[in-house]
């Protein structure tokens, strides 16, 4: 309402549950509305007039009951929200005009019932809301204005005020009628000498959500964004906005966040306008979306700019065109062409501006990704799109999706920004006997070795090894490879060399499409034959093994610069090693080397040995042109010749090593029924006091149970007694087979 209103209807509201600071935070129903007018001209108040409200669910709380003095038997006689509602227009619309005034504004005891419940229960039942509920003016906010002394607006209450300007408050009316009255005391106070106060604070409630683009470079506050989370993958900003219907978003401050693959997690980061709708939004914790609950969690300005802001020219360009509906299309053909997809769309969905209002993602050195971002002005034309969703273009099926501003900027982000290694200053290097094969490129087929697919480009040894959790003490020393691209920056790609293929198969289970950071890794068995394909520059995918170049009848054999084996040139001491530089040096152009030597960075102080024994970083630069010689292998052992093993030799062993790893025994189970649970093994190894985190069910690729499960027990000699004793029993008609896993 405009700031020339000159009627206020003090307005109160309560639910089926929490009232007072928690109104709204349970998602309960109003149940009790109660308002009356006062005229600010004449200083007159009108009717108190107070209408029961029929809730959908009768379920009162007992806090309820007791506040309100309601029951159920008198909401059963009350009339539905938007009768009620109707009522209250018509009433105060009469009670206006009778008084002469040609306008009104709410006046209610902080935000809450507006913003908290109505709004949020009518978008919910979908009722259209009289335009007078998207205008409010907060009585506390207004009693600061005159009396700033009496204590800070968020511990203001209506009988503080009253104490506060020494006015006896009504005690003696029903529910809800005493708020009201007491309400209209403070509004009459405040209008008279010597205060003579004028109310101004409009606050406004906004009718939509205002779609638009974000830079990085903007400051962005803390206190104002939130992480939603456990949101269907269908949604959209609009259905995000919905759900914090009475709180008001900042322009484009809705950012539906993405998985690896592109694809939406289920998480939004949502900026608000300030830390007051920002802590309101954290009271919906667990309101439901449809069917879903979803979980609401305080979040940063920076993880907000990371997903929303960019800074793009092209497609600040393209968001530059507000209140349009944007369209995500998915699978194009790399030979789509603008027209391609404007036919593909028809003339029933009208582009904005034709091939302006296409924008294609591509990749940075121009090559096409598939996806692009379509622009319409209207709902109509953006549904009519959204019908042909898998139709054929080409000979792909193509998939479309609403999108938003922020995942615009994600997605262009995404492809268009190249993750970089931090350097380090380069140390002294000092050479090393040169060999003949290196360690950790033997060939075998045991598949005791894992790949890990879809790394962040940004994680380090700790963040593997964190990953990992606790089948670290399980992987060989030297037996973390990390893969680098044509350009030495991380791939995505490890291999970890496991010390049996059980391990390996047990962690290729356990760790599976486990997330790290923003990112879930997948986890597969390989083995070690495999390993040095792909670390060697092949491909390992569906289709089978791609040898690399130096592995092609028209190129002779590599050679290799390493050790034979650590253990073999060193005491047992000396493998505990110093830090190793995480950035691989460049390489350097080609040249035929009979034996090329290796880097050996000298020990350093740090904490962590452990974890740094692990690791080698393996790049390969295909070179198809050049002569035939080794492929930049950048691997670092930290195993020094001399003195230098001494000095290693001195740091402390971490505890883990020292004392030694307990492992347990683990035990295969086959021949499982299908349905074949937790609870059913424990029972089956009744007597061996095994506890629930001691099993794990195996599945198959297509997310059933293979009829196995792997069983750790506390010593080799219990897993040997299990297995005498129980293998061959039957489990539900079913004969089970054990075996020890070495």
């Amino acid at each position: 309402m405009a700031s020339h209103s000159d009627t206020l209807v003090v307005f109160f509201g309560a639910t089926a549950g929490a009232n007072g600071g928690k109104l709204g935070s349970d998602e309960r129903e109003l149940i009790l509305l109660v308002w009356q007018i006062v005229d600010l001209h004449e200083k007159k108040v009108g009717k108190l007039q107070r209408r029961l409200v029929k809730p959908d669910s009768l379920d009162l709380t007992e806090q309820c009951k007791e506040d309100t003095g309601l029951t159920v038997d008198e909401l059963l006689k009350a009339e539905p929200l938007d009768s009620v509602l109707q009522q209250f227009q018509q009433s105060v619309s009469a009670e206006v005009k009778a008084l002469g005034r040609n306008s009104y504004t709410l006046c209610v005891d902080g935000p809450l019932i507006i913003r908290q419940v109505l709004h949020p229960e009518a978008s919910k039942k979908n009722l259209v809301l009289p335009e007078c509920f998207y205008s409010f003016v907060d009585l506390r906010k207004e009693f600061y204005k005159c009396c700033p002394n009496a204590g800070p607006v968020k511990d203001l209450t209506v009988p503080s005020m009253l104490d506060y300007v020494c006015i006896p408050p009504v005690t003696d009316q029903m529910a809800g009628a005493t708020e009201v009255n007491n309400m209209v005391l403070i509004t009459l106070h405040i209008l008279a000498e010597p205060y003579s106060h004028k109310f101004t604070g409009f606050e406004a409630v906004k009718y939509k959500f205002e779609s638009g683009a974000c830079s990085k470079t903007e400051a962005v506050d803390s206190e104002t964004v939130i992480r939603a989370r456990g949101l269907p993958w269908q949604s959209s900003d609009q259905d995000i906005a919905r759900f914090f219907k009475g709180l008001n978003i900042a322009k484009g401050g809705v950012a539906l966040c993405l998985n690896a693959q592109g694809r939406r997690n289920g998480e939004a980061l949502v900026r608000f306008i300030n830390s007051e709708h920002r802590d309101m939004a954290l009271e919906r914790h667990k309101h439901h979306m449809g069917s879903r609950y979803i979980e609401v969690y305080k979040a940063t300005g920076e993880e907000f700019l990371k997903i929303a802001g960019g800074t793009s020219n092209e497609v600040a360009q393209f968001l530059s065109k507000e209140n349009q509906v944007i369209i995500r299309m998915r699978g194009l053909p790399f030979t789509a062409t603008p027209q391609d997809v404007l036919g593909f769309l028809g003339p029933e969905s009208l582009v904005t501006d034709g091939t302006e209002g296409l924008l294609f993602v591509k990749y940075p050195d121009g090559r096409p990704t598939g996806d692009a971002f379509v622009l319409f002005a209207c709902e109509e034309y953006a549904q009519s799109a959204l019908k042909k969703h898998k139709q054929i273009l080409g000979k792909r099926y193509i998939e479309l999706f609403r999108s938003t501003a922020a995942e615009v900027q994600q997605v262009l982000n995404r492809y268009m920004s190249t993750p970089l290694i931090s350097t380090l200053p380069p140390p002294p290097m000092v050479p090393v006997p040169v060999l003949a094969t290196p360690p950790f490129l033997a060939t075998g087929t045991t598949r005791d070795c894992v790949r890990l697919r879809g790394l962040p480009y940004t994680a380090a040894i700790e963040d593997i090894l964190e990953f990992m959790g606790e089948h670290t003490i399980d992987i060989k020393p030297h037996g973390v490879h990390m893969v680098l691209n044509q350009q030495g920056r991380p791939s995505g790609d490890a291999f970890i060399q496991m010390k049996s293929a059980d391990r390996a198969f047990m962690v290729a289970q356990k760790c599976h499409k486990k997330m790290m950071k923003d990112r879930y890794v997948e986890v597969f068995q390989c083995s070690t034959e495999e390993m040095s394909y792909v670390l060697m520059g092949g491909t390992l995918n569906r289709s089978g093994l791609s040898p690399p170049p130096c592995k092609l009848p028209c190129l002779s054999p590599p050679t290799y610069a390493a050790f034979t084996s650590p253990a073999a040139l060193l005491p047992t001491e000396a493998l505990y090693q110093p830090p190793l530089l995480a950035t691989p040096r460049t390489p350097q152009p080609a040249t035929h080397t009979a034996a090329p030597a290796l880097a050996y960075y000298p020990p350093q102080p740090h904490a962590q040995l452990y974890m740094n024994m692990n690791m080698n970083y393996t790049a390969y630069y295909p070179r198809p042109l050049s002569p035939p010689v080794s492929p930049s292998t950048v691997s670092y052992f930290a195993a020094p010749p001399g003195s230098m093993a001494a000095a290693v030799a001195a740091q402390p062993a971490p505890a883990m090593l020292q004392h030694g790893a307990q492992h347990g025994a683990l035990v295969r189970m086959q021949g499982l029924p299908y349905n074949a649970g937790v609870k059913d093994i424990l029972s089956f190894f009744q007597g061996y006091q095994l506890s629930a985190d001691a099993i794990l069910v195996l599945y198959n690729l297509t997310g059933q149970r293979s009829g196995e499960a792997l069983v750790t027990f506390p010593s080799e000699e219990a897993a040997r007694q299990a297995v005498a004793e129980r293998s061959n029993q039957n489990l539900y008609g079913h004969s089970v087979r054990l075996l020890c896993c070495k």
